[in-house]
């Protein structure tokens, strides 16, 4: 591989199509598009202050980089990418991309990232202001998400989530296939409209969340602070503790310690097709 080092690059396109670089201790001072097009590409210790760094580029890594607020729509069209000990904090960073990797990686401002992208993996990341983060995203792996922006996941495709706290309004709208364990997810109207969404061992904090959702599992979960539940789900729910309110689920099992409102209306829904098990109730 061919090695820049100690270089300050200026101007519109200043690697245009580069291959087989190897780049090290290096800003990309301005001008748009500097690695566009690029392929086998090592980036190490260098910082991004410009628009579109990488575009179309294909075979990537990153580490100990930094992209700042105005390296905007940073990496678009790009394929197998791998991202460590990196802060981005420009908004808008992946679109379109594919086989991405980030590990121990500061997304500051989140908004609008991961939109359209396929096979990502994330482990140890941090993402705040990021609304619509992984909006239509398909098959993704994520592993100790730290989320902090509403919206998240809308369209949303065979994800799983392990170890993470997403504090996000309207999170899984319209999702498919999605799969968490061991989390935290807070966030108004959770869930919206999703098929396939399974939770294992995570507490929950909404208000009227998991709703208008095509089979719902829940297994083991909290249901912290959480009102007007499941209206017109289909429910399998293993609940740990109290659920405030459930309104008008479509048909299934709801079982838990304690429902402080239990809402069925016979002019909606048909009350024989869901089972409700209080467990405090039977002493089970």
């Amino acid at each position: 591989m061919k090695e820049i080092k100690n270089q300050k690059l200026t101007g519109e396109r200043a690697l245009f199509f580069a291959r087989d670089l190897h780049i090290e201790d290096c800003v990309f001072f301005d001008g748009e598009s500097p690695l566009k097009h690029s392929r086998n590409v090592e980036l190490i210790n260098s910082s991004f202050e410009w628009k579109y760094p990488l575009w179309y580029s294909e075979n990537i890594r990153v580490e100990d980089c930094s992209l700042t607020e105005t390296a905007r729509a940073g990496i678009w069209y790009t394929h197998n990418i791998t991202i460590k000990n990196t802060v981005i904090h420009a908004p808008k960073t992946f679109r379109r991309a594919s086989n991405i990797t980030l590990e121990n990686v500061e997304l500051t401002n989140a908004a609008e990232t991961f939109w359209n992208c396929r096979n990502v993996k994330l482990y140890g990341v941090k993402a705040l202001g990021g609304d619509y983060l992984a909006m239509n995203c398909e098959d993704m792996e994520i592993d100790g998400l730290n989320l902090v922006g509403n919206y998240a996941f809308d369209g949303a495709k065979n994800i799983v989530i392990r170890n993470s706290t997403l504090m996000t309004k309207d999170a899984f709208w319209n999702s498919e296939n999605i799969t968490v364990y061991d989390s935290v997810i807070s966030g108004e109207y959770l869930g919206w409209n999703a098929r396939n969404l399974t939770l294992i061992n995570c507490t929950i904090e909404s208000l009227q969340g998991l709703c208008y959702i095509d089979n719902l599992v829940m297994k083991n979960c909290k249901a912290v602070n959480t009102t007007l539940a499941f209206e017109y789900s289909t429910v399998d729910a293993d609940i740990d503790g109290k659920i405030d309110s459930v309104l008008n689920p479509t048909g299934g099992t709801i079982a838990a310690d304690e429902i402080g409102e239990l809402i069925l209306q016979k002019d909606k829904i048909d009350p024989t097709k869901t089972v409700v098990i209080i467990r405090k109730d039977k002493n089970v």
